[in-house]
């Protein structure tokens, strides 16, 4: 059962280290978020989720807009982070082409639904979540831009044009698929985009 269809209200525990508790109210608001969209979501649906009272939950938190960034900022990280690793995971610019582009399917393909916070969310006209989502996007290309930057010698603007395109043709394929049913099994379908990814970068040799 995913994240999102687990919709029975947890029970009040015992009282929890505040680390603890705060992690427990970020998983309880995703599943929230992602189920209802920002808009349809009440903080008495996400302390309820999460099995607390609604004043435990401004403890942490003083509004839903809060709540909603500090998911944003934790799962924009991750999925830089992922981008990251695949870049650092190999010399072999073939392989990081594959390992990138698995990043993004990892990262919309995870049962919490995470992706639809950063990719899809209904809050785009809050300003602080457009600069956050635009941010992450660009860091992903950048970190993508310094390799194709190093490897081909091509002007950055020409290697960050060049990632964009990359980052987009991840992201946008990966929820494809997803929303597709995934009837390509994850390895082969970022396997595919990964080879057409190759195919076009690899005509930029290196210098």
């Amino acid at each position: 059962m995913t994240a999102i269809e687990q919709t029975e209200a947890r029970p009040r525990g015992t009282r929890l280290p505040r680390r603890a508790r705060r992690n427990q109210l970020l998983g309880a608001a995703q599943e929230v978020f992602v189920a209802q969209g920002y808009h349809a979501a009440a903080m008495d649906d996400i302390a309820d989720r999460a099995g607390v009272s609604k004043p435990v939950l401004y403890q942490h938190f003083p509004g839903k807009l809060e709540l909603y960034l500090a998911l944003l900022d934790q799962h924009c990280d991750a999925l830089l982070q992922a981008v990251r690793a695949a870049l650092e995971s190999t010399t072999d610019n073939k392989q990081r082409v594959a390992a990138t582009m698995d990043a993004y399917f990892g990262f919309v393909e995870d049962e919490g639904g995470a992706f639809r916070l950063v990719f899809e969310s209904d809050l785009t006209n809050e300003p602080a979540v457009r600069e956050r989502v635009d941010k992450v996007s660009l860091d992903c290309a950048e970190a993508v831009s310094e390799v194709i930057a190093e490897d081909t010698k091509l002007p950055q603007e020409q290697s960050m044009l060049l990632a964009v395109g990359l980052c987009g043709m991840a992201q946008i394929t990966a929820r494809y698929w997803l929303g597709a049913g995934q009837k390509i099994p994850r390895d082969a379908a970022a396997k595919l985009i990964s080879s057409l990814s190759w195919r076009g970068i690899a005509g930029f040799p290196m210098q």
